[in-house]
């Protein structure tokens, strides 16, 4: 899977991050990577395939919630308030904290968001609606693989909602 952002043409320069395959899945499956910034802060004691790497991409991968606000605070950084932009960037602080709550439960320390001012808005709304619809859709798709390796009851349910809203209410907006 490709990064909505990067695949649209967002600029997401990250200091000290670089493609990662832990947070892409791993296997290699074909897919160029290599456009891709990652954080590679991840926390030595997350384990590859667990609960808790799931739940980190989540939150920190190219697809995740820190990348999806950042996305959103971008473009209201440079054209103001505007809607659906706002409303969503406070769903996606909801996701966050939902997400930072499952991380915190398994003992996983959380990093301040590295994609915020990180990240530079489309050159106009029509753009930017096309490329957060499509962030959208590829947040939805990261969702269903999580799900699908998830063995945690708990954190099934947090990713079923996120990706229930991502679906049903920000994408409708």
């Amino acid at each position: 899977m490709t990064s909505a952002f990067m695949a649209l043409g967002l600029t997401a320069t990250l200091i000290g991050c670089t493609p990662d395959d832990s947070t892409t899945g791993g296997d290699g499956g074909g897919e160029d990577t290599s456009s891709q910034s990652v954080p590679l802060d991840r926390p030595e004691d997350i384990v590859s395939g667990s609960n808790e790497e799931i739940a980190w991409e989540a939150l920190m991968g190219p697809d995740g919630e820190y990348a999806a606000v950042a996305h959103y605070q971008a473009v209201l950084d440079a054209y103001g308030p505007v809607e659906p932009y706002a409303t969503i960037k406070v769903s996606e602080e909801r996701h966050i904290e939902a997400l930072v709550r499952q991380l915190t439960r398994y003992g996983i320390e959380i990093p301040e968001n590295p994609y915020l001012g990180n990240i530079d808005a489309p050159g106009d709304l029509e753009t930017a609606a096309r490329e957060w619809a499509e962030g959208e859709r590829l947040n939805v798709e990261m969702y269903d693989r999580l799900i699908d390796q998830a063995t945690d009851d708990r954190l099934v349910r947090v990713l079923e909602n996120l990706r229930r809203a991502s679906l049903e209410q920000h994408l409708p907006a």
